[in-house]
């Protein structure tokens, strides 16, 4: 499975990643790699988790990828 994964970078420290399609699923990290280290984590315990209550594990669909490029002035 594939999942989009959002990080933004703290105003302070460290990072936070989210994933859009599994409702709660948020880890963090002080590091980018950290951060999606700890987020691959936190996906593989909340499909095991679906998987052994026998819920349904959420899928991505309908996904685009919009590139542009836009000049600076």
């Amino acid at each position: 499975m594939k999942y989009t994964i959002i990080l933004k970078k703290g105003k302070e420290s460290g990072y936070t990643a989210v994933v859009p399609a599994l409702k709660g699923c948020v880890s963090q990290g002080k590091t980018r790699t950290e951060a999606l280290k700890n987020i691959k984590e936190a996906i593989q315990l909340y499909v095991e988790t679906l998987l052994e209550d026998g819920m349904t594990v959420p899928r991505e669909e309908y996904k685009d990828i919009v590139e542009l490029k836009v000049a600076v002035r």
